[in-house]
């Protein structure tokens, strides 16, 4: 798995011009499923999303994360992350798992994103959606199962 992580002040997904989640403070995570991924891949990554200290404390420091801020997460599935543009100018998504594989899996790290605590929002699997967000910082960063 591969998710891009941003820290913003405000994101929302809107689909056909349509609010359908937002949140506060917090993170937008970009979820891309691979093929031959596993829910310990999910649980990797949910626990390190969980504890990533890329909040700043009153020194200025990234020390803090979610559970420290009080923020949430907006969950968005997003094969793209998977895309490859190694070659050519058109990325080759072949290593993103095909939708009946990955919806599983994306829809397992969403619940063990609540499991651990963490307020959550989400897109719609395989919707077109638009995405908005304010970054805060900015700060992103991506995180990848081993």
């Amino acid at each position: 798995m591969r998710i891009v992580v941003q820290r913003v002040v405000r994101a929302s997904v809107w689909i056909n011009n349509v609010l359908t989640a937002s949140i506060d403070e917090g993170l937008v995570l970009l979820v891309g499923v691979a093929k031959y991924d596993s829910r310990s891949d999910a649980d990797y990554l949910a626990d390190k999303i969980a504890g990533l200290r890329i909040f700043t404390d009153r020194n200025g420091k990234m020390n803090l994360g979610l559970k420290d801020t009080g923020g949430a997460v907006l969950i968005v599935s997003n094969f793209t992350v998977y895309g490859d543009t190694r070659k050519g100018r058109r990325p080759d998504f072949d290593s993103a798992a095909p939708p009946e594989e990955a919806r599983p899996l994306y829809e397992y790290f969403v619940e063990r994103m609540r499991l651990a605590g963490i307020p959550v929002a989400t897109g719609v699997f395989q919707a077109h959606m638009n995405v908005t967000l304010e970054n805060a910082g900015p700060v992103t960063v991506i995180c990848e199962s081993p």
